[in-house]
């Protein structure tokens, strides 16, 4: 996770303070027919700013049915990790997108125990960690230093590059 370096005033550099985290939701998915890469668009909850990230075919497929209620006759992979989390005694408390190396977006799934006490972390890709969140409910959060270097205030009405 990306962090801010301070300093005490005499040079010491070791307090880490955790960057701040911007509350998003899922604007679109953009589904291109005959395209293995497929589109997700996160929006601030209260702002202005968002971004595309690429995501494969099956996690847009994914997170279609999610959206719009469709539930499969069998479990899929998500349902199933959605199910393992809450047969573990725990739940998906958030998730949040913590970095973007070299074109690529690095996620985080918080879990929460029965009791409220927060576990340790899961590293996901943000579209499996998205369709996760999405099905448990739960908030999507990017770390303001993300948003920042991926984030598209453009005028028009669609932000995504022109598709084949």
């Amino acid at each position: 996770m990306a962090r801010e370096e301070t300093t005490d005033g005499n040079g010491d550099e070791d307090a880490d303070v955790p960057e701040a985290m911007v509350d998003m939701v899922l604007g679109r998915i953009v589904i291109r027919d005959g395209s293995e890469l497929q589109h997700i668009y996160l929006k601030e909850a209260r702002g202005e700013r968002g971004f595309p990230i690429v995501i494969g075919s099956s996690e847009a497929a994914e997170i279609r049915r999610v959206v719009t209620g469709i539930a499969p006759e069998r479990p899929l992979t998500h349902q199933l990790a959605h199910e393992l989390v809450l047969a573990a005694g725990a739940r998906i408390a958030g998730v949040d997108i913590v970095d973007l190396r070299n074109n690529t977006f690095f996620a985080r799934i918080r879990l929460q125990a029965q009791d409220g006490a927060d576990l340790r972390p899961v590293d996901a890709r943000p579209s499996d960690a998205l369709a996760l969140a999405l099905r448990a409910k739960a908030p999507l959060r990017v770390a303001e230093s993300v948003l920042d270097a991926a984030r598209s205030d453009l005028s028009g009405p669609d932000p995504l590059p022109p598709g084949p």
